[in-house]
């Protein structure tokens, strides 16, 4: 069968716009860098007691401080984070805040069939109550409830939306009167189930709440372990002190987990960003996008853009970079290969812009499971919990992930707690190097079916089958 190539290779333009692109960049987090911090937390020194001693002060963990002070003001919660509030995953993603919980609909269906009605409800029902409280606790985070656009480049891409049944179908006038791209063939815009936040503002609002809430928050405490007995309180062991709590919830994320169950449960894969500087009038003339819709395309290798409230654009995703080992480390926040191939894909995209330049460049770790989506758990009787492997869906999962460990960790019997997707763990990734082979063979194989016309090889097939998840 011929190589089919993608648009991207079809109509990439000269190497020298791309360069002259990022001429002037920053390797920095435009979300963190647009926040200016004014409040800090002291690392723990010696031992304190609590009713809920909470680990990672990611969204996550920040969800479930907040979320058990509202069902208790009473309890004394503890959130212990190693380095400061949202300085990892949360504060560095594209701020998209979707209804879905298991990273879209196909992904719900292969997988849990039998509920995805349900899955569907939870997963709006927790975007609404995420706004609400965005509302309720005056959370300063730039919350735009604009909705999804899917977009297609070529052909059998513009099938597969067709096949899709939610949101409005646009026909490639139509998307290009939303959006004017050239390389877009069609588009299905769903107008409810996504919404853009800023990714650093929620994260310190979430802190700034939880505290004034009576939350006890230490940042620069890096917790070193767990210790329990049959019954009792739980330790939570740290560098220069401990928390004694008769429950604990673990918000870890792509870090190592504490509990050696889960720790082939998730691997670390870089996702790398790109954000203009802010676009001037008539560049916003050109593009059009006054609806400011949250994209992304159907690609395997697929990528996301959005507006920001200044009128910048974040460009990201497509690599799905693995290092063998799932090391996480801040040598591999930069990649400048993957920099180099989103500018080109950029102004592929939006070739009226050529000119613009990128002030920022950034990546991360993304905690990715073999189901696509997060994960729950409990452990030491029914003392601790958890949740992670959100794979790139955290800004609002880890809302209802953090409802689902207050749940288990209360004992209560809710839908939530009832869903096989919280009862039922993902298949474990494999040790090294069978992890490493197995991954590179996997974004191999993604990479091929976006030039056969989506055709997915026996890798891929065999891998659905399976309910094996892994996209870039």
């Amino acid at each position: 069968m011929p190589r089919h190539t993608t648009v991207f290779e079809r109509l990439a333009p000269h190497p020298d716009l791309v360069e002259d692109s990022l001429r002037g960049t920053r390797p920095s987090v435009f979300w963190l860098d647009d926040v200016a911090r004014t409040t800090s937390h002291e690392s723990l020194v010696g031992t304190r007691d609590a009713d809920l001693t909470v680990v990672g002060g990611g969204y996550c963990g920040l969800w479930t401080a907040v979320l058990a002070k509202r069902r208790d003001p009473a309890s004394r919660v503890v959130l212990l984070e190693a380095e400061t509030i949202g300085w990892a995953a949360s504060g560095r993603n594209g701020g998209f805040a979707e209804a879905s919980l298991t990273h879209g609909e196909e992904n719900g269906l292969a997988r849990w069939a039998d509920e995805a009605d349900t899955l569907d409800r939870l997963g709006a029902e927790n975007l609404d109550g995420f706004e609400s409280d965005i509302a309720d606790l005056g959370l300063d985070c730039q919350f735009e409830r604009t909705g999804n656009l899917a977009v297609a480049y070529e052909p059998h891409e513009v099938a597969w939306l067709e096949e899709m049944e939610a949101g409005e179908l646009l026909d490639q006038d139509a998307v290009r009167a939303e959006v004017a791209s050239p390389v877009y063939a069609a588009g299905r815009w769903t107008r409810q189930d996504g919404a853009l936040v800023h990714p650093a503002r929620l994260a310190t609002e979430l802190a700034r709440v939880a505290a004034e809430l009576g939350v006890e928050i230490h940042e620069h405490t890096t917790v070193t372990g767990l210790e329990s007995g049959r019954s009792g309180p739980v330790t939570v062991r740290t560098t220069r002190g401990a928390v004694r709590s008769g429950t604990v919830a673990l918000a870890t994320n792509v870090f190592t987990p504490l509990l050696r169950r889960a720790r082939l449960m998730t691997v670390p894969v870089y996702d790398y960003v790109l954000m203009t500087e802010p676009l001037s009038s008539e560049q916003r003339a050109a593009i059009g996008w006054r609806n400011r819709q949250g994209i992304s395309d159907l690609a395997n290798q697929f990528h996301y853009s959005r507006l920001s409230a200044d009128g910048r654009i974040l460009y990201g995703g497509y690599d799905a970079i693995y290092h063998a080992g799932g090391r996480v480390s801040s040598e591999h926040d930069h990649r400048e290969a993957s920099y180099r191939t989103l500018a080109s894909h950029f102004l592929t995209t939006y070739p009226q812009l050529e000119g613009v330049s990128f002030s920022h460049r950034w990546g991360g770790a993304i905690d990715t499971s073999t189901q696509f989506c997060a994960f729950h758990g409990l452990a030491r009787r029914g003392r601790v919990a958890y949740a992670a492997g959100f794979t790139g869906l955290g800004v609002t999962a880890t809302r209802f992930a953090a409802e689902v460990m207050l749940d288990r960790l209360g004992g209560a019997d809710t839908p939530r707690t009832r869903l096989e997707m919280v009862r039922k763990k993902p298949l474990p990734f494999p040790p090294e190097p069978f992890a490493k082979i197995g991954i590179e063979a996997t974004k191999w194989s993604l990479d091929r079916a976006d030039h056969r016309e989506g055709r997915r090889n026996l890798l891929l097939r065999t891998m659905d089958r399976l309910g094996l998840g892994f996209d870039s």
